[in-house]
């Protein structure tokens, strides 16, 4: 399986999960303050990872984007004549 479609597919879970605790916690599956804590931290969890999958994301394109710009700005020049 290709890395960034199993990337995806977390992402998507990570979503579902998150947007599944909110709807509980909106449709009244809390009914004590543990309970609510605990789905809380889950949320924040989905949220976190969520995230720290984006950041890596973004440092690898930034990373192909840096080398890309690196190959497109080399100009060569012919030997220097040391006589000259």
């Amino acid at each position: 399986m290709d890395d960034l479609i199993l990337i995806q597919k977390i992402q998507k879970m990570l979503k579902e999960s998150y947007q599944n605790v909110g709807d509980a916690m909106i449709a009244g599956g809390v009914d004590n303050m543990e309970k609510y804590k605990y789905m809380l931290g889950q949320a924040h969890a989905y949220q976190y990872i969520s995230q720290e999958i984006s950041n890596l994301l973004n440092k690898k394109e930034q990373k192909e984007d840096e080398q890309f710009r690196d190959l497109t700005n080399v100009v060569e020049f012919g030997q220097r004549d040391p006589e000259a």
